[in-house]
């Protein structure tokens, strides 16, 4: 890799107190050329080549539940590839969520490679932060396509504006049950429902662990190669799981750190 491209990843990009106020205010935002197109590509391959390697889903498309067939999910491929290591550590991204979060320094939860096959389902309506165990709502995922999305039909993640600020809305797991329940909440509460009209490789949304999103299916012949990053504000600590799924991640993402204690296990490390 050239020295350029270790260079972009650690170079700051600045985000102004608009953007800040738009994404806090709206619970979303995106922010396009975070990387440049060559970049972009470079690590589309090197993240793709490090996905393939470590997928474990083997089923046929039509054999898969609604979520098996929403995505590939790879997850903490930064764990076994230096390449993809380099990316999810990148400084530029970390400053980007830390000033749109409006704190100091973030901590990693972990990546997910999201790669929508063609034909691929749709991804039900659901909020992140579910899943985690965390005391803090300055929790935040970078979405970043690695390949060009041209219109949302191929899988462009929709927001519903301003559902992060009731916090957890359900227990509810992505699911059929799950599309259900914050299908109804979003047109109850008249939240508007938006998403890019195209995407660029490089570009990327940033969603608070609350807001409420989805995406639909990728009717496309291409992969939707994306790459996500989740990130949360250094000083938070473990809380008690609610039901299994955060215990689940309490063990394999904050390696079975006690509850009460600091969020800050070896592979949650401070980023800036």
């Amino acid at each position: 890799m050239s020295t350029t491209k270790n260079q972009i990843l650690d170079q700051i990009k600045s985000v102004s107190a608009e953007e800040i106020a738009e994404f806090q205010k709206d619970g979303h935002i995106l922010i396009r050329d975070i990387l440049d197109k060559d970049t972009a590509a470079y690590y589309r391959d090197k993240i793709g080549n490090a996905a393939a390697k470590h997928n474990e889903e083997k089923r046929k498309l039509e054999e898969r539940d609604t979520y098996g067939k929403a995505f590939l999910q790879i997850m903490n491929l930064w764990r076994v590839d230096e390449e993809v290591k380099r990316f999810v550590l990148a400084k530029r991204f970390a400053h980007i969520a830390a000033d749109l979060l409006g704190v100091e320094n973030v901590r990693l939860y972990h990546d997910q490679a999201l790669f929508k096959e063609p034909g691929g389902g749709p991804t039900p309506w659901h909020q992140d932060q579910n899943y985690w165990p965390l005391d803090t709502n300055n929790t935040i995922t970078m979405w970043m396509p690695l390949v060009d999305i041209p219109n949302p039909e191929m899988g462009m993640l929709t927001f519903a504006t301003g559902s992060h600020q009731q916090n957890n809305v359900s227990e509810v797991i992505i699911s059929d049950e799950s599309e259900k329940t914050f299908a109804e909440y979003v047109k109850e509460n008249n939240f508007p429902v938006v998403h890019p009209e195209y995407m660029n490789a490089g570009d990327a949304t940033w969603h608070y662990g609350y807001t409420i999103h989805n995406a639909p299916g990728n009717s496309s012949d291409k992969m939707r190669a994306v790459m996500t990053i989740i990130y949360y504000a250094d000083g938070a600590k473990v809380t008690e799981p609610k039901h299994q799924w955060q215990e689940n991640d309490r063990q394999q993402w904050l390696m079975g750190k006690t509850v009460g204690t600091a969020a800050d296990s070896e592979i949650n490390p401070l980023l800036l």
